[in-house]
């Protein structure tokens, strides 16, 4: 007779099914990686994660939901940590940054892949959605504090679409370590003096 299964024996296999799929989702892309190959990476039966996910797509989902909470919390733990809008933008910026050459798998399953069928996984739209809040979060205390104007959402997209690439070319090699964080500075210094309000 199978063992009943506590929440928490389902929750830590559950995470310990999501690291391993995290990594090899990231180094192989989620469509060469197969059920079986991520029970062999847990030493259990090929069926054993339909236990706990319906299928490949489930848990891909799982892992984005995570690593964009585990993103949105770093982004806001700094905006929390930091006193006036310069400061804040810096330790945003900076936390951004370093939340993705600390976590490159995730942050390449985060941005690089799409997710079939999004709109059946309401966990990881909301943790989507928390992200990008974050990104215009800290464009609206800037505005507060009059450093500049204009559409928030549009410049938090403008900032994150230059910070994505910045860190994409570093995690790809193209930009020594250290340039996404080098880049990140100059740009966000350029976006102040740029979107200041005229006199």
């Amino acid at each position: 007779m199978p063992r009943v299964l506590s929440d928490t024996d389902v929750a830590d296999f559950r995470e310990r099914l999501c690291e391993a799929a995290e990594r090899l989702f990231a180094e192989r892309g989620p469509d060469a990686v197969t059920m079986r190959q991520l029970a062999a990476e847990l030493g259990v039966s090929p069926m054993t994660p339909y236990r706990y996910f319906e299928d490949k797509d489930d848990i891909l989902a799982a892992v984005r939901a995570n690593g964009f909470t585990r993103f949105a919390i770093a982004l806001e733990t700094a905006r929390d940590g930091a006193r006036g809008a310069r400061a804040i933008g810096t330790a945003v910026g900076e936390a951004y940054v370093t939340f993705a050459v600390e976590n490159p798998h995730a942050y390449k399953l985060m941005f690089d892949f799409n997710q079939p069928h999004a709109e059946k996984y309401p966990e990881l739209v909301a943790a989507g959605q928390r992200a990008q809040k974050t990104m215009t979060g800290y464009i609206k205390d800037a505005m507060a504090e009059g450093l500049m104007e204009g559409d928030p959402e549009q410049i938090g997209l403008m900032n994150w679409a230059a910070i994505h690439g910045a860190v994409i070319l570093e995690l790809a090699g193209m930009l020594p370590p250290g340039g996404a964080r080098m880049i990140f500075r100059g740009f966000d210094t350029a976006l102040i003096r740029g979107l200041r309000p005229q006199d």
